[in-house]
């Protein structure tokens, strides 16, 4: 599996394998983007400086069963964040498609192999749930809670990340509220195409000025950066200049060969609500 950056599938031209190809897979360290930012993951006592996953959610995953029929699912790919790598999309892609030819006996076998190969491939213990397509649906479509920003009048001139357009009102006490916002974008940073995102922010601290924090998030529209490290350049930059008691950041991005990508990081050990927005 690869891990060299100059490997990576994306922006390349590639034929879509025959057979089954776990070799597909890329890794891309977790390392590097946390340096090139200044992000470290343990506090000085030695604690995670934040917790979390990537959760991707597959919509081109079939095989065969006994009998040499097609079967069609949605899969659900948890990513804990404290693993060494992130996968690199493409790879995914085709890695997935590489299965639509085999036969496998059970769902569970299916969710068997590919957490196998992509935990291989990320060195890190991930986790697979199979919907089947009626499951799925029933799922259905939801929102972020709290209170949309994308309403606020704000002027707006600033297309590249700039944390200082945060800041507290300090005329008020604690609180605890959620905020969210269809307005972010970023690109990729191999083929520079734009990645689609509906972001939350939910903390308890002084209250964040729902102005500036819209702004700051639009700032991103011009970034370059893969979809996991954009989230925790966000979570960093909000946690070091509002220091809140507690704070959670969740991205869903929008599908892109099949594939959504949705970071999750939080200051506790919890979980993001349960969600499909519906751009995805």
């Amino acid at each position: 599996m690869a891990t060299d950056n100059d490997k990576l599938l994306l922006g390349e031209e590639t034929v879509y394998p025959t057979g089954y190809a776990p070799e597909l897979l890329c890794s891309i360290p977790r390392s590097q983007g946390r340096k090139a930012l200044g992000i470290e993951t343990t506090d000085v006592k030695g604690s995670p400086s934040f917790y979390g996953f990537d959760l991707w959610t597959a919509y081109e995953l079939s095989w065969l069963d006994h009998k040499g029929k097609p079967v069609v699912a949605v899969a659900d790919i948890t990513i804990p964040c404290d693993s060494e790598s992130l996968v690199e999309s493409k790879s995914l892609k085709l890695y997935l498609n590489s299965l639509n030819q085999i036969t496998f006996a059970s769902f569970q076998d299916v969710a068997s192999l590919l957490e196998k190969d992509i935990s291989h491939c990320v060195n890190g213990s991930i986790s697979v749930a199979i919907h089947t397509m009626e499951g799925f649906r029933h799922r259905g479509l939801s929102s972020f809670p709290g209170i949309c920003l994308d309403n606020l009048g704000v002027k707006v001139d600033t297309y590249e990340p700039d944390p200082t357009l945060l800041s507290l009102d300090h005329e008020e006490g604690m609180v605890t509220e959620s905020f969210y916002s269809h307005l972010l974008k970023t690109n990729c940073p191999v083929t520079g195409q734009p990645d689609w995102a509906s972001i939350l922010v939910r903390y308890t601290g002084l209250p964040i000025v729902p102005e500036g924090l819209l702004k700051y998030i639009v700032s991103y529209r011009n970034h370059q950066d893969f979809h996991e490290q954009c989230v925790e350049r966000i979570f960093s930059e909000i946690n070091e200049l509002c220091q809140p008691d507690e704070l959670e950041v969740y991205a869903r991005y929008t599908r892109r060969g099949g594939l959504d990508i949705n970071p999750y990081r939080s200051s506790k050990n919890s979980e993001p609500p349960s969600l499909r927005l519906s751009r995805q």
